[in-house]
């Protein structure tokens, strides 16, 4: 199964490369007409994004700051975006329902801090340029522009399921099991 976020990182980095080009082939200033219509096309998105997620998914937005979920209450799919985000779940106190719960972050530079509960199975799948990800203190993995997909032991036998899918270009995961 390919990550949606390792294509759409690759059709941006095309995307750019192929404007670049045509800039300096026919010496056009398209950052004058590519700007705007980013900014118009990106506004659309705002806008649209919460409908376009599944439903019963919380979708939060942000240009910078801080994304913090601690318990108490029941866990709920979510997703969030945005530009630079330090992103914390403390999963111990919350109520996990059985199946499985997706949670999807997307964002330029993203830190990614997940205290999660023993008994319940986590996947972590993340696209990014640079990731590292640390579990338990001990660095896991390290992937240069290639898909980052890790899962802790019984993942797929587990009644309580967390899966982060996570797109970032420049990424820092951190998994402590408690």
């Amino acid at each position: 199964m390919r990550n949606q976020g390792q294509i759409y990182i690759a059709l941006l980095i095309i995307i750019a490369g192929i404007l670049l080009l045509l800039g300096n082939l026919f010496n056009i200033n398209l950052w004058a007409f590519c700007f705007p219509v980013g900014l118009i096309l990106l506004g659309i998105f705002v806008l649209l994004r919460p409908r376009m997620a599944a439903p019963g998914t919380h979708s939060h937005m942000m240009l910078i700051g801080d994304f913090n979920r601690a318990g108490p209450g029941e866990l709920a799919a979510e997703e969030y975006w945005g530009f630079i985000v330090d992103a914390n779940y403390d999963l111990t106190k919350y109520d996990i329902p059985p199946g499985e719960t997706i949670i999807r972050g997307y964002s330029f530079i993203g830190d990614a801090e997940i205290f999660a509960p023993a008994d319940a199975g986590v996947a972590i799948n993340g696209s990014s340029f640079i990731t590292t990800l640390t579990v338990n203190g001990e660095k896991e993995q390290e992937s240069f522009l290639a898909p980052l997909h890790w899962k802790s032991d019984g993942y797929k036998m587990a009644e309580r399921r967390i899966r982060f899918d996570l797109t970032q270009f420049i990424g820092d995961l951190k998994l402590r099991t408690f």
